[in-house]
């Protein structure tokens, strides 16, 4: 069984829209722009980083979340005391209140069962493969989407270099959403799922992870 280090930064008296999660990457990552690529995943030169975000900006039951893991965890310890304020749109909050929680996280895949739902709306489709999925009867989308929410979580493994040496497999019920990305009309899920990966909590999968999307929690002791 291998640990990662987790920092969750929470502030428990801001109330926002979950749909505001992509400002809290937008202010956070041109406040510290200086300090590490890893807080808005973009090079120096403006390229986009294609690699799993080690920290990843969530609004979870209205709370602002911040969640670090490896070299993010590291990162948002050394900002904590740093971080004074918050502006979103037009509103600025005085972070006097704010909580920091570090950890070591497990992360395995084995024989043990483990169930989580998705906190936040689960983005599993890009334009190819909802094509698929649209043209396929009802029965079988179910399986199509077991299939990608395996893919996906192997990709945070992979994000973590972790890499499991038993396979994954997931039974997942999820329920068609709709919700508005970049002024566009997606088709996203929520729901929970059964695997034999162990994750950490509050940790993203799928698309748009760095945005909020795809927020897990373990619901299962």
């Amino acid at each position: 069984m291998n640990t990662i280090n987790q920092t969750t930064l929470t502030f428990p008296e801001i109330r926002l829209p979950v749909r505001e999660a992509h400002r809290l990457r937008g202010y956070f990552g041109n406040l510290f722009r200086e300090h590490s690529p890893l807080l808005h995943n973009h090079y120096a030169d403006g390229r986009s980083m294609y690699r799993y975000p080690l920290v990843q900006y969530k609004v979870i039951g209205g709370m602002p979340v911040l969640l670090g893991l490896g070299e993010g965890a590291e990162l948002l310890m050394r900002l904590f005391l740093d971080i004074k304020e918050l502006k979103i749109g037009e509103q600025t909050f005085d972070l006097t209140h704010k909580q920091i929680k570090c950890r070591q996280a497990e992360v395995s895949v084995g024989q043990d069962l483990y169930e989580y739902r998705f906190e936040t709306l689960y983005m599993a489709l890009v334009q190819k493969n909802y094509r698929r999925y649209t043209e396929l009867p009802q029965a079988e989308r179910p399986a199509f989407l077991n299939k990608l929410l395996c893919n996906h979580l192997l990709a945070v493994y992979k994000g973590l270099d972790s890499w499991p040496k038993e396979r994954i497999m997931v039974k997942a019920r999820l329920e068609e959403r709709m919700t508005n990305f970049k002024n566009q009309r997606m088709t996203v899920f929520g729901g929970s799922f059964v695997t034999n990966a162990l994750l950490p909590d509050l940790i993203g999968t799928g698309k748009s992870v760095s945005r909020g999307y795809g927020t897990v929690r373990r619901i299962n002791s």
